[in-house]
C-alpha cells in the first residue's frame, strides 16, 4: 500500500465507539458526508500515492470548514481549488487557518515540495461540536473539558499508533498549538514515546486571529523549525 492507501482506508475506518459528554456530538466527516470521500482521495492520490517517509504535524482536530469540509486538515475548499487543483461543487468554505497554512506552504516550496514531505494530521482524528442554547452546534476541542479528553486519549493513542505504522519519521514531530495542544500531547509523548522530539509552534487560528499584522514572522518561525 502506498502513503495515500494507506491514509485513505484510515480516514474511511475511523469510528468512536466511546461515550461522550452529555452535548458533545462526534463530527465524523468521512461517514457523514459521502462526497468528502472522493475528494480527500483525490488529494491523497495525487500527492501521497508514493512510499516516501515523512514527518508529522499534528494540529488538534478537524473543524467544520477545514477537513470537516474537504476531509483534508487545513484545507478548506477555496485552497483546495486553487492550490491543489480539486474543484468541489455546491460548497464552499472559507477558514483563516488553511489561508495560514498555505502561506506556510507556499513559502516552503508549494503544494507538491511540501506534501512530499510532511503529512498532516490531528492529535485526535475526529472533531467535536458542542450544541448551543437555540440549537446552533459549535467547534468544540478534545481538550475543553476534562471528562472529554478522558473519554477520547485511547482513541487518541490508538490512532496515532495506526499512523506511526506508516512510514512516519519519528524523530521529529511538530504540535500546532502551543498551549492545551501542546501541553497534552507532550505529556502524553513522554509516556508513550512515540515521537523523539517534540516542536510546538502557534496554531494557524491564533495567528489569523489575533497576530495577522505580523503573520510573516510566524511563517518564518515554521520554516525555521521544519530546518530542524
Amino acid at each position: 500500500m502506498t502513503f495515500a492507501d494507506q491514509i485513505i482506508d484510515f480516514n474511511k475506518n475511523l469510528v468512536f465507539s466511546g461515550r461522550l459528554p452529555a452535548g458533545i456530538r462526534i463530527m465524523n466527516p468521512f461517514r457523514e458526508n459521502p462526497e468528502i470521500n472522493g475528494i480527500m482521495e483525490q488529494f491523497y492520490k495525487k500527492y501521497y500515492d508514493d512510499h516516501s517517509r515523512r514527518r508529522m504535524i499534528l494540529g488538534i482536530n478537524p473543524g467544520r470548514l477545514g477537513s470537516g469540509a474537504t476531509g483534508v486538515p487545513f484545507t478548506d475548499t477555496k485552497r483546495m481549488a486553487e492550490k491543489c487543483g480539486i474543484n468541489i461543487q455546491g460548497f464552499k468554505s472559507h477558514e483563516p487557518s488553511s489561508v495560514f497554512v498555505y502561506d506556510v506552504i507556499d513559502a516552503y516550496g508549494g503544494v507538491k515540495k511540501f506534501y512530499h514531505q510532511f503529512y498532516i494530521s490531528a492529535v485526535c482524528p475526529l472533531g467535536f461540536t458542542k450544541l448551543q442554547p437555540g440549537g446552533k452546534e459549535i467547534n468544540y476541542n478534545y481538550y475543553d473539558s476534562p471528562a472529554l479528553t478522558k473519554a477520547v486519549t485511547p482513541f487518541i493513542i490508538e490512532n496515532l499508533r495506526t499512523q506511526l505504522a506508516w512510514d512516519i519519521d519519528t524523530s521529529i514531530c511538530y504540535v500546532m498549538g502551543t498551549g492545551k495542544n501542546a501541553a497534552f500531547f507532550e505529556a502524553l509523548n513522554k509516556k508513550e514515546q512515540f515521537f523523539e522530539k517534540v516542536v510546538p509552534l502557534e496554531h494557524p487560528r491564533f495567528v489569523m486571529q489575533y497576530k495577522s499584522k505580523t503573520k510573516e514572522t510566524y511563517v518564518d518561525k515554521y520554516l525555521t523549525a521544519f530546518e530542524l
